[in-house]
């Protein structure tokens, strides 16, 4: 099963909520984020947010209990200690931050299962504070996407994923925002797209599906996402299988000329 990444939006895919506003919520402070919204960018928002909560006494210890209290349907863990346990490279996308993502992962015993977080930054400085910024210097260097949010453009993410397996590995995607319609446009013929049924994403792909080349595979809750995430690894890993099988036996049964006929090329390792 080395053939297959599996890239996880986080909030709304791994976790049924935005953690932003959990945290907000759960510590009272909706009312301010709301007045606050509508003058300056999300991160810059939530970082100031982290202050305000600061300077109100809360701790990094009151944060982390919210986020343990974070909701998740009971089948996303066993999903992904399923697709890990097969063999798959797992990966998370996510427009949320690290510290909320590493902090909820612990909880959940899912750190470990993860070769990569691809995020905003956060953190905890010297003061005990929780800092975010943006994974993109949206203001000195853009991005350019007019697709994506100004911090992130997952393709740009997702290209570099695909960059580093050669083409050699089937990709499986999950997500459900807007955010995570233009990585699916850059998936491969042979990839699949999982996006939650009656979230943006979903809705986003339904307008034009012939725009993208991944397979297409909605699903609403855990339990769906487990079922086909699973039946998707074993139909990819029987197609792997009987592709290396075929190119064996075809290798075994050909005779190789010299004299005009090209030799048959060598199967690529797969990498593990």
């Amino acid at each position: 099963m080395a053939g297959i990444v599996v890239v996880f939006d986080f909030d709304k895919t791994i976790i049924d909520c935005d953690s932003d506003n959990w945290v907000v919520d759960g510590l009272g402070a909706t009312d301010l984020f709301n007045q606050l919204l509508p003058t300056m960018p999300w991160n810059s928002l939530m970082d100031r947010m982290m202050k305000e909560l600061h300077s109100q006494g809360k701790t990094i210890e009151d944060i982390v209990e919210v986020l343990k209290r974070t909701p998740i349907h009971p089948r996303i863990v066993p999903a992904i200690k399923a697709a890990h346990a097969l063999g798959c490279e797992l990966r998370i996308v996510s427009d949320a931050n690290l510290f909320f993502i590493d902090t909820i992962l612990k909880h959940l015993g899912l750190e470990e299962y993860f070769s990569e977080i691809n995020t905003n930054p956060g953190y905890v400085d010297e003061e005990g504070r929780v800092r975010i910024s943006p994974f993109c210097d949206f203001i000195n260097s853009p991005h350019g996407c007019s697709l994506c949010p100004p911090n992130m453009c997952k393709s740009v993410i997702i290209e570099r994923i695909q960059a580093s397996i050669e083409g050699r590995k089937t990709m499986i995607y999950l997500g459900d925002g807007v955010g995570d319609y233009c990585p699916s446009l850059k998936l491969k013929e042979g990839d699949f797209v999982m996006p939650r049924k009656n979230f943006p994403l979903f809705d986003k792909i339904c307008q034009n599906p012939l725009a993208l080349k991944a397979e297409i595979h909605e699903w609403t809750d855990g339990e769906e996402l487990e079922h086909i995430l699973l039946n998707l690894i074993n139909k990819s890993a029987i197609e792997e299988n009987a592709a290396a099988q075929f190119i064996t036996t075809d290798c075994k049964l050909q005779t190789i000329s010299v004299s005009g006929h090209e030799a048959f090329p060598k199967a690529l390792p797969v990498q593990q």
